[in-house]
């Protein structure tokens, strides 16, 4: 079986890492109310999704 021969250095460990790290979630504006909403949900504040009503906004 394979077994590295010497330590992986921190420096390498962070360089394979670089990418790892967490991304804020993307909001989208509803092109209804303009409420900022993440993509491919429907608005809560409308109940629009892709350009017609899907649920009917409680009052």
């Amino acid at each position: 079986m394979a077994v590295p021969k010497r330590k992986q250095s921190n420096a390498r460990t962070g360089t394979r890492r670089a990418h790892d790290h967490k991304t804020p979630p993307q909001l989208h504006y509803c092109p209804q109310c303009s409420t900022a909403v993440p993509s491919h949900v429907i608005c809560p504040n409308c109940g629009y999704y892709m350009g017609r009503i899907v649920v009917e906004p409680e009052e």
